[in-house]
């Protein structure tokens, strides 16, 4: 490994600012500013953005440069990027760069057709070698870290991630998170975090390993932390509507109990939430956009169902407005 290789592998305390990480997953249409913000004010060690499309950031698109809008206060802060195409992926770095992230995720990881059947995402996992060829030249050319997201494998009968993963180290990425699935997988059955154990456990590996992959409690990320010695978790759908999932990981790190969530918190946590969204994509946007977090938002109350199809079917913000106060009203009756 050279030199310059050398230089962007910091320690998981240099680069994230903690020395076992708790982060938010990158999400499309879910990891949006607003989210990060009320993720970051609850606990979460660190923000990585909605993956973004390389050539859309090349032709300016609106709407993908502003998926790369942060906040100071959302520092340590990575800005996702994905692509299959190596030269649309280098001329983004500048772009990416203008925003002075802390460091450029590289989306390897993405199972979604529409991404891994262009051949980015995960759909790069057919070709190992192109993959390991990009990376290294982006690490190469970019002026800040370069981290890698990724899954064990395309399938389960191809190259599973302990045979690349020093290769990945190799060619001079700051950490990688991995996701316990492979491609064809999707978003079914369990993640297997005994592989992402396995590569955190190769003595070979000098960089910051995060797990991904069915966090959906603190008690299930202790046990990951206890379990596979990762340097970090990266909790993804079990942070939809669940923004206190990062502040309960923290109390049971600390040994300390639960906190018990009122149902007027989560009403307000909603309420703030939504119109944040509103002044940042504008109503229509953020009244649909937020339909996918009200269900967990309000999970395990009782005889809830009519309240959550008046939010999702409710089409400005006036009338979801309406509805948050309906429902603080009858559970604390």
């Amino acid at each position: 490994m050279n030199n310059d290789n050398e230089k962007k592998q910091p320690t998981v305390l240099s680069l994230f600012g903690k020395s076992f990480v708790v982060g938010l997953s990158p999400m499309d249409d879910i990891t949006d500013l607003p989210f990060r913000e009320l993720c970051k004010t609850m606990g979460a060690d660190l923000l990585i953005t909605e993956f973004i499309a390389s050539e859309a950031l090349n032709r300016d698109a609106e709407k993908s440069l502003r998926k790369m809008v942060f906040t100071p206060a959302q520092r340590p802060l990575g800005i996702q990027v994905f692509g299959a195409n190596e030269d649309e992926l280098l001329r983004c770095l500048d772009v990416v760069a203008q925003r002075e992230p802390d460091f450029i995720d590289i989306n390897w990881g993405c199972p979604v057709r529409k991404v891994a059947g262009r051949g980015a995402g995960s759909g790069i996992l057919q070709d190992i070698p192109k993959m390991l060829r990009v990376t290294a030249s982006l690490v190469r050319h970019s002026a800040l870290p370069v981290t890698v997201k990724t899954r064990l494998a395309y399938s389960g009968d191809t190259m599973p991630i302990t045979d690349f993963c020093e290769a990945l180290q190799d060619c001079g990425i700051a950490a990688l998170s991995i996701h316990g699935r492979t491609k064809t997988q999707m978003y079914s059955g369990e993640a297997d975090w005994t592989m992402i154990g396995e590569v955190k456990n190769n003595p070979r590996m000098t960089i910051p390993i995060l797990g991904n992959g069915d966090i959906t409690s603190a008690e299930v990320a202790v046990e990951c932390r206890r379990r596979y010695g990762v340097d970090g978790i990266l909790i993804g759908r079990g942070a939809i509507g669940n923004p206190w999932i990062f502040e309960q990981c923290r109390r049971a790190f600390e040994g300390l109990a639960p906190r018990d969530v009122s149902v007027q918190e989560r009403v307000e946590v909603c309420r703030r939430h939504l119109l944040a969204s509103v002044d940042f994509k504008g109503e229509r946007t953020a009244v649909f956009e937020m339909r996918k977090h009200y269900g967990n938002y309000f999970k395990g109350l009782y005889g809830f169902k009519p309240f959550r199809l008046a939010l999702v079917g409710a089409p400005t913000l006036a009338e979801t407005l309406t509805v948050l106060d309906r429902i603080g009203e009858h559970y604390t009756q």
